[in-house]
């Protein structure tokens, strides 16, 4: 319903309301009809459903069926070994993701508490979440807004409403009626929503929308219904897991029957062909991918960010646009002066935000008040003409107690010198007329030594008429305006008039006219320092950065440019009103080239997130509105602020920033890189062992020898070699240039055409080198079991040089720090020993059927296994000649 379109008598009627207000009867009766006025509670967290999760991922599918298969055929170590792998990978994807839902449900707390309300005709309070439709609600100054309301009366009512419209400047309210049909929520002048916050003034208002049926509960309805979208490492190993699974299948049974056709009995060969199967499937995976997200979680954490899902970790690694929203996000949500004319000159304010520091420069040259009586005057009115205060919290941040417009010009005098105690003990105010839309000014009278003094600020085109000045001038100084609106800022006009010292009051009539104008003032909402360099840095890495915001299209534009989203102000800007005249054919057309958007509605943001991945686009989604949450759940990622974020972006988010700042995000691009990078990297580490033990026990099989291995040292060879290096290799750091590259293609799955020929390459090779050894053992009169010791340690110690290549894709081992991953030296060492001990400890002679090796053999098998690497080398060299690595400040 359109309550803003409806006068006040008629919202009152509609909701059957008379000025007295609801009676407690009829209240407690809406109650019950409405239910109470909070937004739907989230479902709490299901430690069972959460657990199961874990056991989803279709790698662990294929171990549980071995695990199955081995348990049938009594082989009780095999079913341990399986078992012990998926309850370790359950456990810390479980406490992962608990931990992090816990986080992130620590951060609420964006309701209303108290409500002051008009009951059977008398003011009081009471619990906000009891407010119905049709109270009769009081704001005040300061006070956060419980419901959404229909404004009946107001007194110089502003409201900051960013967290809903994304607009850093506080809304100008009013009762009259609006006749425009499908306004957005920011250009609803006479309504107030839940969860906003009154800067100043107050105002009488009807309840229309309460919880779930409030603008902010609708939204969160949208998001609720919204699916999840499946992030893009989820849809890779799904991919991976089913291609695995169908070749292994296809490898085994081929075994098998070749080994029944060859004379093998069928059990052996089952035996030998599950072994194999076990020994081919990467069951490490699963457990590394868990690990690598978790450790990017930690480092992460590290740049203020809290991760809620734990595929968003690589999500974010994978992103190709990011859409932010810009207040808050972008910019510092802290209005400043940038810009000073006196009405003959420009001065420039350095400084940004609230902090006063900064100075007023001339040509290069700083000046103070003082040296210019006119620059003095100026910033004075703009200090004084105010009801705004500037303050300094505990925590050492610099806060404005009002209108932040207000705020930005105390900043402004401060940097110039002038002192607010000082300043108001000289010139104390007698009176005042607040700013008002309608008449566009605000004015304050001062005593000032033996004599008074007007001071008046507002919208030049208001201000400059009641200045004496002759017609060209005024249009002069009205172009300077003009000039100055067109760079996003806002100007206010300063002006000011002598007045007898028994001057005790402030009419109207007094102001229309004989005012001295004293100059402009412009300001804006900066943006973040270290935001122009986290979007360079994200140009560089092949990621487009998006603005999407409620603001006005000419405030948008200039701060995209300034940021370096657009090359120059000229660049097309999107308006919600044009998006409202587009299909969305023509919008998938034009998400192509634009890069900013503005004047936006929440469902706009959504469509414009959803044209983005119908592109394919990897889309990550910044935000701290409600207007946000839509698009930040249906985005591949959505990425909440939380210290400004509501609840319900928080809660719509697969990623929370602690310090709300968009270069964290940026930092946190390079980790969700490493962490695509080491899955590959263990990805190649561990397949070809499994390519290998199958090739080299075809081609036996196909030489008429018995087979290398015995199902137990298949086993083994599947444990030592990726019992620990495959986790250690989680831990990889990142390596030079990774923000150089540019995002890897969708289409591409968890290997690279490049790592699937290398990986066939290197498992010929290892298993040529293990046929090699077996086959010149027997020759030599060895015994089999000495020649199946001889092939299990060359397998084994293959591995241990297959996992310096996996390092890198294209770095040569030579250029990578030997202890940069200490973690995997430690687990390299520990394999080693483990090896020594099946081939010299009885005990575990019997178990793996192994003898001792002498020295001579020990030569051999080193000798043979380190080719691997040199082979890779050549590899690497050869495909770094055909692609020179990218240059930029990052590499």
């Amino acid at each position: 319903m359109h309550w803003y379109r409806k006068t006040t008598e008629q919202a009152l009627a509609e909701l059957q309301v008379t000025p007295e207000g609801l009676s407690a009867s009829e209240a407690q009766a809406r109650l019950q009809q409405y239910g109470p006025n909070r937004l739907q509670e989230e479902e709490k967290i299901s430690l069972p459903r959460l657990a199961l999760h874990q056991f989803t991922s279709p790698l662990i599918t294929i171990l549980l069926v071995a695990a199955v298969v081995t348990f049938v055929l009594r082989e009780w170590a095999d079913t341990a070994v399986i078992a012990a792998v998926v309850l370790l990978n359950a456990l810390i994807g479980f406490v992962q993701e608990l931990r992090a839902e816990q986080s992130v449900r620590a951060l609420k707390g964006l309701l209303v508490a108290r409500a002051r309300v008009i009951r059977e005709g008398r003011e009081q309070e009471i619990s906000a979440s009891e407010l119905v439709p049709g109270d009769l609600v009081l704001l005040a100054s300061g006070a956060r807004v419980p419901a959404d309301l229909r404004l009946l009366q107001t007194i110089e009512l502003r409201i900051d409403e960013a967290i809903l419209t994304g607009e850093s400047l506080p809304a100008e309210k009013h009762s009259q009626t609006l006749e425009q049909d499908n306004l957005i929520a920011g250009d609803q002048t006479n309504m107030a929503f839940m969860g906003t916050a009154v800067v100043n003034g107050r105002a009488r208002g009807l309840v229309v929308g309460t919880g779930n049926h409030s603008l902010l509960g609708s939204i969160a309805g949208d998001v609720r219904a919204i699916g999840t979208t499946k992030a893009p490492i989820q849809e890779k190993i799904e991919r991976f897991a089913h291609t695995i699974g169908l070749l292994v299948l296809g490898a085994c049974a081929a075994l098998f029957f070749i080994g029944i056709a060859l004379g093998g009995s069928a059990r052996e060969m089952f035996m030998i062909a599950v072994a194999a199967a076990v020994a081919t499937i990467p069951e490490g995976l699963p457990i590394v991918v868990t690990i690598a997200l978790a450790v990017g979680v930690g480092r992460m954490a590290r740049h203020n960010a809290i991760i809620r899902k734990l595929p968003a970790v690589e999500t974010l690694g994978s992103t190709t646009v990011i859409c932010s929203d810009k207040t808050g996000t972008l910019t510092r949500n802290e209005m400043t002066v940038t810009c000073l004319h006196d009405g003959q000159r420009f001065y420039e304010v350095s400084g940004s935000g609230y902090i006063p520091e900064g100075q007023i420069i001339d040509d290069a040259i700083p000046l103070l008040a003082n040296e210019r009586e006119e620059l003095a005057r100026l910033l004075r009115i703009g200090l004084l003409c105010n009801e705004s205060e500037l303050y300094r919290a505990s925590d050492g941040d610099w806060h404005v107690d009002g209108d932040p417009t207000e705020g930005a010009l105390i900043v402004a005098a401060l940097k110039g010198g002038l002192h607010s105690e000082i300043e108001r003990e000289q010139w104390p105010r007698q009176a005042l007329i607040p700013f008002e839309s309608e008449r566009g000014y605000m004015a304050s009278l001062h005593r000032h030594g033996d004599g008074g003094v007007i001071f008046v600020k507002g919208a030049p085109e208001r201000v400059l008429p009641m200045c004496e000045l002759d017609s060209a001038e005024r249009d002069r100084l009205l172009q300077v305006a003009a000039d100055i609106a067109a760079r996003g800022l806002r100007v206010l006009a300063m002006a000011s008039k002598a007045v007898a010292a028994d001057h005790n009051e402030l009419p109207q009539e007094a102001l229309q006219s004989g005012l001295q104008l004293a100059g402009l003032q412009g300001m804006i909402d900066p943006a973040r320092s270290e935001v122009i360099d986290a979007i360079s840095g994200c140009h560089d890495a092949g990621i487009r950065v998006l603005m999407i915001t409620g603001d006005h299209a000419i405030t948008a534009r200039a701060i995209a440019a300034e940021l370096g989203i657009i090359a120059d102000r000229d660049a097309p800007v999107i308006t919600g009103q044009q998006l409202e005249e587009m299909n969305d054919e023509e919008l998938y057309a034009r998400v192509a080239q634009v890069n900013v958007y503005a004047r936006v509605a929440p469902e706009h943001k959504l469509r414009i997130t959803r044209q983005l991945a119908e592109r394919g686009e990897i889309v990550a989604m910044t935000g701290d509105g409600v207007n946000d949450a839509p698009a930040l759940k249906s985005a591949h990622i959505g990425i909440a602020m939380g210290k400004t974020g509501t609840d319900v972006a928080k809660e719509a988010s697969d990623m929370v920033l602690t310090d709300d700042n968009f270069a964290s995000i940026f930092a946190a691009v390079r980790e969700g890189r490493v962490v695509f990078d080491n899955l590959r990297k263990v990805t190649f580490f561990l397949i070809p062992t499994g390519v290998a033990a199958l090739f080299s026990i075809i081609i036996t099989m196909l030489l008429g020898l018995p087979i290398p291995y015995v199902p137990a040292q298949l086993l083994w060879i599947n444990l030592v070699t990726n019992g620990l290096q495959d986790v250690a290799m989680a831990f990889e750091p990142g390596e030079r240039g990774i923000l150089c590259r540019p995002p890897r293609d969708r289409r591409e799955g968890l290997m690279s055409r490049l790592l699937i020929r290398r990986t066939f390459l290197v498992g010929g090779l290892i298993a040529a080198g293990v046929v090699l050894i077996y086959v010149q053992a027997l020759k030599n009169g060895a015994s089999l079991e000495c020649a199946r010791t001889q092939a299990v340690t060359t397998m084994v110690f293959f591995q241990f040089f297959q996992a310096w290549n996996s390092r890198s894709e294209t770095a040569s081992i030579a250029h990578i720090p030997f202890f940069s991953n200490p973690f995997l030296f430690i687990a390299l060492l520990a394999a080693s020993l483990a090896q020594l001990a099946v081939l010299y400890v009885p005990g575990l002679q019997w178990l793996f059927q192994t003898e001792p090796l002498a020295l001579t053999a020990w030569l051999k098998i080193l000798l043979v296994a380190s080719s691997v690497v040199l082979v890779v080398e050549i590899d690497k060299w050869l495909q770094r000649r055909h692609q020179p690595p990218a240059h930029c400040q990052y590499e």
